[in-house]
């Protein structure tokens, strides 16, 4: 099979042809401007290829009912430019092959699934930490969706006692998302993560919320392997501490040696690495195409 696979992200869009293997042959990266530029690029960066079908995980939030008719349309993302965008309904027009399509974090759970640190398994959940926090899962083999998609970025954390940070999320103030994202950590400290390493006390703070969150997300979705990326997450102090937290945090009430013995096999680093979610846009076009 020769498929199209698109990561598309609030910075950059990522093309790649690949097959049904996960296999990346040919890749490109593109900044997310205006969707009629960003998505030109898009398809003549496709064009040459003959491609059987095309997958895409998007950044949103997005419209995954088929039945819909904004079906395949980025919603009410906060840039303003793609808000209430076609995303496949423009693909189709200039390529008439199955599209599939989901959030940028499901995609990323799946490739991670099917390729990565969760291989073998039939569940997983992955979390980005970067420009935004988001958050994919299988469950039972199945990309977890419902009423919309999960937007578990956004969840409310207990705030630190000794923190008087207002959040960034411009929806919810202090939520998982405006406590603890890249720019979140920026706004609080005044410099970037990357200039924070030897600030113990930053990623402290960071790893409060995060485990916290992962510790919701283990009593909710009994994941079978939790995965965390994205720029955040380079910094290699922060998932000990993490991994510390959350068995704080559940405190032997999960009693099961993935938590208990085995946390640092439990809460990863991505498999695939960067290509978590092109690897997963892969598997969604063989998905669409089968």
């Amino acid at each position: 099979m020769i498929l199209g696979a698109i990561e598309a992200g609030g910075t950059k869009f990522v093309c790649a042809i690949g097959d049904e293997q996960g296999n990346i042959h040919e890749r490109a990266v593109f900044p997310t401007t205006v969707p009629e530029e960003t998505m030109a690029h898009v398809i003549d960066f496709f064009r040459p290829h003959r491609i059987e079908a095309i997958g895409v995980g998007s950044f949103g939030p997005v419209d995954l009912h088929p039945d819909s008719p904004t079906y395949g349309y980025i919603t009410s993302t906060p840039k303003q430019a793609w808000a209430n965008f076609n995303v496949v309904g423009t693909l189709k027009q200039a390529f008439p092959v199955p599209v599939g399509f989901d959030t940028d974090v499901n995609a990323a759970a799946l490739g991670e699934l099917r390729w990565g640190a969760a291989r073998g398994l039939d569940s997983c959940l992955y979390m980005t930490v970067g420009t935004g926090i988001g958050v994919g899962a299988v469950v039972e083999g199945r990309l977890l969706h419902g009423l919309l998609h999960p937007e578990m970025g956004h969840m409310f954390v207990r705030r630190h006692p000794d923190d008087a940070f207002a959040g960034i999320c411009p929806y919810h103030g202090d939520c998982l998302e405006g406590m603890a994202s890249g720019p979140a950590i920026e706004r609080r400290w005044g410099k970037k993560g990357a200039e924070l390493a030897e600030r113990k006390e930053v990623w402290e703070l960071e790893a409060f919320y995060l485990a916290q969150a992962i510790a919701n997300y283990i009593l909710i979705l009994s994941p079978k392997k939790v995965i965390t990326g994205g720029g955040v997450m380079k910094q290699t102090h922060v998932l000990p501490l993490v991994r510390r937290h959350v068995q704080e945090l559940l405190n032997g009430y999960v009693q099961h040696e993935a938590i208990l013995e085995k946390i640092d096999a439990y809460i990863v680093l991505p498999g695939l690495g960067d290509n978590a979610g092109i690897s997963g846009a892969l598997a969604l076009a063989a998905a669409a195409l089968e």
